[in-house]
């Protein structure tokens, strides 16, 4: 039997992706054993991001600023959007140093499993804009998953009418896998070997 506030803490870690009842034991214990200043800088870091980062009013990735550092950026190409599933995807293609536009987050991809469908996405935003007709190619950059790619084809056909050129990343990136664990020289690859989408 453990006290009451670390069965809590344990609970409350098992909440986290990719944690499960060991790890969480051990994490608990971790917290118990640290120094106090050190749980104390940890509460006050999550704190501080529940409090200060939120999400781009433009293209939904997480910022600290409004509008993020990407969209404010006046040296990025407005006319080039890439299409992403969620925001850490963003730090995947930045790291790879090859693209200079802009970024629109979905904030997920289309899972009729799941129930989300396309009204559950940031697709709305995307369209507004495109409808500015400042816009000449979107790139779609979701993972190469069976969401990903019904997310990808989804888009492509809703695009393509409005003038846009669509693209879509090319395979380099494993079939099957999240972009958020490719390493830069493949998402760069992945992103200079782009084609359109048909």
């Amino acid at each position: 039997m453990l006290p009451g506030p670390l069965d809590t803490l344990i609970e409350q870690f098992r909440k986290l992706p990719g944690v499960g009842a060991k790890s969480a034991q051990r994490l608990a214990f971790h917290v118990l054993k640290t120094p106090r200043e050190d749980t104390e800088r940890l509460c006050e870091a999550i704190r501080h991001v529940k409090d200060n980062v939120t999400y781009c009013s433009v293209c939904h990735n997480i910022t600290d600023v409004d509008p993020c550092r990407y969209c404010g950026d006046e040296a990025r190409d407005q006319r080039l959007i890439c299409v992403v599933e969620e925001p850490q995807n963003v730090n995947v293609i930045e790291k790879s140093r090859g693209f200079r536009g802009v970024y629109h987050v979905l904030m997920g991809t289309i899972s009729p499993l799941q129930g989300i469908g396309p009204d559950d996405l940031k697709i709305k935003g995307l369209l507004a804009r495109i409808d500015g007709g400042k816009v000449d190619e979107v790139i779609l950059a979701t993972s190469p998953t069976v969401e990903g790619e019904a997310t990808a084809i989804y888009l492509a056909r809703l695009l393509r009418p409005l003038g846009v050129r669509v693209t879509r990343i090319a395979t380099g990136i494993p079939v099957g896998s999240d972009l958020e664990y490719a390493d830069e020289l493949t998402m760069g690859k992945a992103m200079e070997g782009r084609r359109d989408v048909s």
